[in-house]
């Protein structure tokens, strides 16, 4: 770009370029070649994209392993994130969620280190879930209703372990097996057993 008019933007800029020392604009076209390399190098989006493949696959894998291990037994589900959300899925066909949801409230009240705090826990908690006619009331015996009506006085972390308990086994006994044989659990298994069918014949 030319100009002979004075005060010409263009005549400004060549003459600051002319003054800069040589080496300097050598520099700057020699970053500018680089990054341009960087930029254009095939292998580094295609690594990039391998590495999230891999790592897709590894989940895939861990999450059909975890899917069979549920029925192994009813600590394995419990210890599983997806397994306690497919759990609950389950119970709500059966209108007994209510038990997993005192179980999970439990479970949570027991990592309350406030005083203050695990009193009115204890307090929500039994109002929720325990006391007669409680809007989500889990299925316990009177006795065991009484007793942990006591407990509230104290309230302490350990104050609903009598009443999860028996929660606990009830679900144990009655609604893991069910879903166990249910249509939407045997479905999550013959996905991860093709997944893992699949695995096997690529190696």
């Amino acid at each position: 770009m030319s100009c002979w008019m004075p005060g010409c933007p263009a005549l400004s800029m060549c003459r600051g370029l002319a003054s800069l020392p040589i080496t300097c604009l050598e520099r700057a076209k020699d970053l500018k070649t680089r990054l341009g390399v960087l930029l254009h190098k095939p292998e580094l989006g295609h690594g990039i994209g391998t590495s999230s493949k891999l790592q897709l696959g590894s989940r895939r894998r861990d999450s059909s392993r975890e899917v069979l291990e549920w029925r192994e037994s009813f600590d394995q589900l419990l210890k599983s994130k997806s397994g306690v959300n497919a759990f609950h899925t389950f119970l709500k066909t059966e209108f007994s969620e209510e038990n997993l949801d005192f179980w999970l409230a439990c479970e949570d009240f027991k990592k309350t280190r406030s005083k203050t705090k695990l009193a009115s826990k204890a307090n929500r908690i039994f109002e929720e879930f325990v006391q007669s006619e409680a809007p989500r009331e889990v299925n316990i015996d009177h006795e065991t209703r009484e007793i942990t009506r006591k407990n509230l006085s104290g309230a302490t972390s350990a104050c609903f372990n009598e009443a999860q308990a028996k929660t606990r086994t009830l679900m144990e006994k009655d609604s893991y097996p069910r879903f166990l044989k249910s249509a939407s659990y045997q479905d999550m298994t013959k996905q991860a057993a093709s997944r893992g069918t699949s695995k096997r014949s690529h190696t």
